[in-house]
């Protein structure tokens, strides 16, 4: 049988007291060690497979080195990267991650929460929160350290991290724009989230300074950020719009279902209707028409979120901000071609 080593045999075989090997070990000790010490530990922890007792160690600390991620939807391949930049940065310190699933449900999300808080959970990273969501803010109150992922919470000051949501949606109407599209669709996001309401803001504002017809026929709002939303939502906008060129939609899932809707009606996309979308979700070079969208640092994003849950839970002297806002870039595929001539 395998022998568990204690902190005891690594200090004996690292050369240090057992005091300076749990310090090395612990990810909130605030005690600096020299980094040749440090290098020295590790590489005995390496060596001899040391393992940690996390249940003795939460029991000495009174904390559970946990945290608690919410997707709103586990089917979205957007979230996979995301997920990976937290775990970079919280894996190598001893966190576990608890991922839940939300379904975009209230309700759900409300008792998800809960269960977190059972868990005793250190920090909440939220990519599923509602513009009015009072139990999220509710427990930010009781003082759970809590950061909002490419959402925000309306009168709330729970730090969010963000796309420069404005910016991608402009890029993308001065593209559109440039190529001589002036009949422009957009099919946004539910107005319940800050995801849909922001890209929605920037849609009109973007129409106005271009000095675009922001009819609000050209305008249809999606319940969901998926398929079938953007296939309902895509009818809708050609129905109502004789001579629709282009549709900009909140995000690619919307978009794919605007590719199946042109695709099932006799309608070719760029040929026909250019389609654009939001976030470059994985996979979407390999769709048979290669769809032109706003990249979105998913990574990056995920490790932001991470450092700024670290120095909430740790009670870093950094102040953490309110507003992380993250670039994005536009990225031209096929899916967008300029209007036929009329």
């Amino acid at each position: 049988m395998k022998k568990r080593y204690t902190i005891k045999d690594i200090a004996r075989e690292a050369g240090v007291h057992a005091s300076t090997v749990s310090r090395a070990l612990d990810p909130n000790s605030t005690t600096s060690l020299s980094d040749e010490v440090s290098e020295r530990i590790h590489a005995t922890v390496e060596k001899m497979g040391y393992r940690p007792n996390r249940l003795a160690v939460g029991l000495r600390t009174n904390r559970s080195l946990s945290v608690g991620i919410m997707i709103p939807d586990i089917t979205n391949t957007l979230f996979p990267p995301i997920v990976r930049g937290i775990e970079s940065v919280l894996e190598p310190l001893g966190y576990t991650s608890i991922i839940v699933n939300t379904d975009n449900i209230p309700e759900r999300e409300n008792r998800l929460l809960d269960v977190l808080r059972e868990r005793g959970v250190d920090g909440i990273i939220n990519g599923a929160a509602l513009r009015d969501d009072p139990k999220i803010s509710e427990i930010a109150a009781m003082g759970v350290p809590i950061v909002a992922l490419n959402r925000k919470i309306d009168n709330s000051d729970i730090p969010y991290v963000i796309n420069d949501e404005a910016h991608g949606i402009k890029l993308v109407l001065e593209y559109l724009y440039g190529l001589g599209h002036r009949n422009i669709g957009h099919i946004a996001g539910s107005q319940s989230l800050s995801t849909g309401q922001l890209r929605l803001i920037a849609f009109k504002e973007a129409c106005a300074d271009l000095g675009l017809d922001v009819d609000e026929k050209k305008i249809a709002i999606s319940t969901r950020f998926d398929e079938e939303e953007g296939y309902r939502c895509a009818e809708q906008l050609i129905n109502d719009n004789p001579g629709l060129t282009a549709i900009q939609c909140a995000n690619d899932r919307l978009a794919l279902g605007a590719l199946k809707y042109l695709s099932e009606n006799g309608l070719e996309c760029p040929g026909d209707v250019s389609v654009t979308g939001f976030n470059d979700i994985p996979f979407l070079n390999l769709i048979p028409t290669k769809l032109t969208t706003i990249r979105i640092q998913q990574y990056e994003a995920g490790r932001t979120c991470a450092r700024l849950l670290l120095s909430m839970m740790n009670k870093s002297d950094d102040k953490v901000p309110n507003e992380t806002i993250l670039p994005v870039e536009l990225v031209v595929r096929e899916s967008v071609a300029p209007p036929k001539a009329s």
